[in-house]
C-alpha cells in the first residue's frame, strides 16, 4: 500500500460570515492539494465560527447535507482529487447539529455528528449527535471522525479503533486554558495504535481565544507534524496506514509483546455501557 500525505489546516474564522469563510476553506484546499496532500483537515464549525449566543442566532447560517457547501466543496475536490473533512453545523428539519462532513470527488462520503457536548459556544444549543461512530475508506486509507470535547472521552478513539480505522481525525476548537488537552492526541494514538489528527483553529471570537497547537501523531505516539502556535497554518505528514494495522507490538520475541487492541478485555467492561442514571456515583 502506497503512502498517505494528509494535512492539517489550522486557520482563523470569521464569526457569521459562511461566504468568506468557505472562501477561505476552499484557497487552502487548493494550496494543500498542491503540495501533495489526498486528505485535507479543517477545524470544527469551520465555515461558521463557534461562540454563538443562541440558536436563533446560529440556525440560519447551519447547512444542510448534503447542501451549497458539500456541494461546492465536492466540485473542488474532484477537480483536485482530493477529500476533505470540514466542520460545520448542520440542520435537519428542525434539528441543529454540530458535525463534520467527509467529501471527495464523488461528493459527500458521509458525515459525523459531535456526541459529546461541553457547556460552551454553539454547543449550549444544539443536539447531540445520533449517527453511530463510522469508519470510512478512502483509497486504501480507513477514517474515523470525532469533534473537539470527544477527544476527552476515551471510548470515542476505542470504538473506531475497533472499527478498524487507521487515522482518527479530531477537528476542535480548543481554547485557551485547553493546552493540557494538546497532548490528550498522543495518549489516543499510542493506547490505540493509529494515527490521530487533531486540527484546531485561531483567532478570537467573543471574548474566547483559540490555541492554535494542531498536531498529527504516529501510532507510537510520535508527533509527525506540530504547528508552531496559535497563527494560521497548514501541517502536513506523510504515513503508510497500515502501520496502524500492526497491532502487536513485539519488543523482544518471546519476552515482551503488547497488544492494546488484542489485549482488551471486554466482558469486564460492562460499567462503561451504563447509563448515566443507572452508573453508581460516590
Amino acid at each position: 500500500m502506497s503512502n498517505w500525505k494528509i494535512a492539517g489546516v489550522q486557520m482563523d474564522v470569521t464569526l457569521g460570515d459562511v461566504a468568506n469563510n468557505l472562501a477561505t476553506i476552499r484557497e487552502r484546499l487548493a494550496e494543500a492539494a498542491g503540495q501533495g496532500a489526498k486528505l485535507i483537515v479543517f477545524p470544527e464549525c469551520v465555515l461558521t465560527g463557534y461562540c454563538f449566543r443562541s440558536r436563533d442566532e446560529a440556525w440560519p447560517l447551519a447547512q444542510p447535507l448534503p447542501g451549497p457547501a458539500s456541494d461546492v466543496l465536492a466540485a473542488d475536490c474532484a477537480r483536485l482529487g482530493v477529500f476533505a473533512i470540514v466542520g460545520l453545523l448542520e440542520r435537519e428539519q428542525e434539528r441543529l447539529f454540530n458535525a463534520c462532513m467527509l467529501v471527495g470527488p464523488d461528493g459527500l462520503v458521509g458525515w459525523y455528528r459531535k456526541i459529546h457536548l461541553p457547556f460552551l459556544g454553539v454547543d449550549r444549543f444544539v443536539t447531540p449527535g445520533d449517527r453511530p461512530f463510522a469508519v470510512y475508506e478512502l483509497n486504501g486509507l480507513r477514517v474515523g471522525m470525532n469533534i473537539c470535547y470527544d477527544g476527552s472521552f476515551p471510548e470515542s478513539a476505542r470504538v473506531l479503533t475497533v472499527l478498524g480505522a487507521d487515522l482518527v481525525v479530531l477537528a476542535t476548537n480548543w481554547p485557551t486554558g485547553a493546552r493540557s488537552t494538546v497532548c490528550m492526541s498522543d495518549t489516543r494514538a499510542m493506547e490505540n495504535h493509529i494515527f490521530y489528527a487533531a486540527v484546531n483553529r485561531v483567532g478570537e471570537e467573543r471574548g474566547f481565544r483559540f490555541i492554535g497547537q494542531s498536531r498529527i501523531v504516529a501510532p507510537s505516539g510520535e508527533v509527525l507534524a506540530q504547528a508552531r502556535g496559535d497563527t494560521p497554518e497548514i501541517l502536513f505528514a506523510e504515513f503508510d496506514p497500515t502501520v496502524a494495522r500492526a497491532k502487536r507490538l513485539v519488543k523482544v520475541p518471546g519476552e515482551y509483546e503488547i497488544d492494546r487492541v488484542g489485549d482488551r478485555r471486554p466482558e469486564m467492561y460492562a460499567p462503561l455501557t451504563a447509563t448515566k442514571q443507572s452508573a453508581r456515583s460516590f
